[in-house]
């Protein structure tokens, strides 16, 4: 098992490697000059060059290229023409938002999903399955930004219960802390008042998440689990007289856990993608945020740097899916 796990980490930097080279290419066969961005609408071709010249802008690609592989060696991700920071400082301010939104509804998932799936393969062909299955296509069928935009209008404009968007109020101050987590940083400094109200501002962005994707969790887990209790070994269960909850979980749960852990592996990068366009709705400042505005600005370090830490947590999602396929199945070996 350490010499898969080696052995896969040893891919990483040519990943890496084969990434930012795709990506350094399509960013700059853009049409568009960002030069001309940043100098502003009323700048002269003088003020437009010398931008070009102090951000390496007037050198050949491949030299562009070079020069910014070199950094990235040295764990410099270059500078971003829109903040003129360094964009592994901004990624550190700017990803602690984004874990914290992902991790939320990651948990929503798993605590609300299994559940369901579980629930609606036990009562096969009842009014609760027949409920959880239209829940299942609703989900699947609406795009993510109208759950954000249908919950925005429910809970904050209609009912006002949750605030619109941003991780705290203003006249909240952000807690102090060493993770970026508000709710971490509150909760260690026992500020209870700023822990609400973080939790408040994070409730709507994360259920958005949340049912954008709990319909594949709540169907994966249900088709699993109902072949899984069609089994002779389930039967033989059954026939020894063992508790229901026993059988349901300890019989049939774990082994249907495999092609469900696959999907919350593939949802971890679907919240990667969706958690752009919640972040933007709900001005939620994380690393989607920040990149949208980059994306706009046509800065080129920033998108790269934030397309490369998108890619090394795909890597390590994928990595951890394969290591709980052997704790879930012993027979499975690396």
């Amino acid at each position: 098992m350490a010499r898969y796990i080696l052995r896969r980490l040893a891919l990483l930097p040519l990943l890496l490697l084969g990434v930012s080279l795709l990506l350094f290419v399509i960013t700059h066969l853009i049409p568009a000059d960002p030069a001309k961005l940043m100098a502003g609408p009323h700048a002269g071709l003088e003020q437009v060059a010398e931008v070009r010249r102090a951000f390496g802008l007037d050198l050949p690609l491949p030299k562009q290229y070079a020069i910014y592989l070199g950094g990235l060696l040295h764990g410099d991700f270059g500078t971003s023409i829109r903040t003129n920071r360094a964009v592994g400082a901004d990624l550190r301010e700017f990803f602690p938002a984004t874990f914290e939104l992902t991790g939320a509804a990651m948990v929503l998932t798993i605590a609300i999903g299994i559940p369901l799936g579980i629930a609606a393969a036990i009562r096969r062909g009842s009014l609760f399955d027949l409920l959880a299955q239209v829940v299942s296509l609703s989900g699947l069928s609406f795009p993510i930004f109208f759950f954000g935009l249908l919950m925005q209008l429910i809970f904050s404009r209609w009912l006002g219960w949750l605030p619109l968007g941003g991780r705290l109020s203003t006249e909240v101050s952000p807690p102090s802390g060493p993770t970026g987590l508000y709710l971490a940083d509150a909760l260690f400094a026992g500020d209870l008042a700023t822990l609400k109200d973080a939790l408040l501002h994070l409730a709507l962005p994360s259920l958005t998440l949340t049912l954008a994707s709990l319909a594949l969790v709540v169907r994966t887990t249900r088709s699993s689990m109902l072949e899984v209790l069609s089994q002779d070994y389930i039967r033989t269960a059954w026939a020894k007289g063992l508790v229901p909850p026993r059988v349901y979980l300890r019989h049939g749960l774990r082994n249907a856990l495999i092609p469900v852990v696959t999907v919350l592996g593939l949802y971890s990068g679907g919240l990667l993608g969706g958690v752009f366009l919640v972040e933007l709705i709900f001005a939620w400042p994380g690393v989607g945020f920040y990149s949208v505005d980059a994306i706009l600005a046509l800065d080129y370090s920033s998108i790269m740097g934030t397309a490369l830490l998108v890619t090394v947590i795909f890597i390590v999602v994928n990595l951890l899916v394969d290591l709980t396929y052997a704790l879930l199945d012993p027979r499975i070996r690396y």
